[in-house]
């Protein structure tokens, strides 16, 4: 069973960074796509990136709009591990960070691993 562990989350200033981690456990997740997502209170759970593995040690990235040049997501398959890198940060970042697994980047909603969370709180 495959496990995954968010961390790294925690209050800022409008303009600063995070990084947040995500250790998987349980099973190798170098062949998976591994993304992170986002939910406030209310509103439904929004995908914020995700990487996926394209072949040799190549792996593509995706972003939304929204972060695109701000945040960048990347993974140290040695450490079984996803991050995601969150700079020039603004309030409306605020949210809860889930992080994802699954076979492809389109499955990870429906059939996904996930972790439990963490929060990410942007003052301005």
């Amino acid at each position: 069973q495959v496990q995954l562990v968010e961390s790294g989350g925690g209050l800022v200033q409008a303009g600063g960074s995070l990084r947040l981690s995500c250790v998987a456990s349980g099973r190798t997740l170098s062949t998976y796509a591994m993304g992170w997502f986002r939910q406030v209170p209310g509103k439904e759970r929004e995908f914020v990136a995700a990487t996926r593995w394209i072949g040799d040690n190549i792996y593509s990235a995706q972003y939304i709009d929204s972060v695109k040049g701000r945040f960048t997501i990347f993974r140290n398959n040695a450490k079984n591990t996803l991050y995601l890198q969150m700079d020039k940060m603004n309030p409306e970042d605020t949210a809860a960070y889930y992080c994802a697994a699954a076979r492809e980047i389109a499955t990870m909603m429906t059939a996904g691993y996930w972790g439990q969370g963490t929060q990410v709180t942007v003052s301005s």
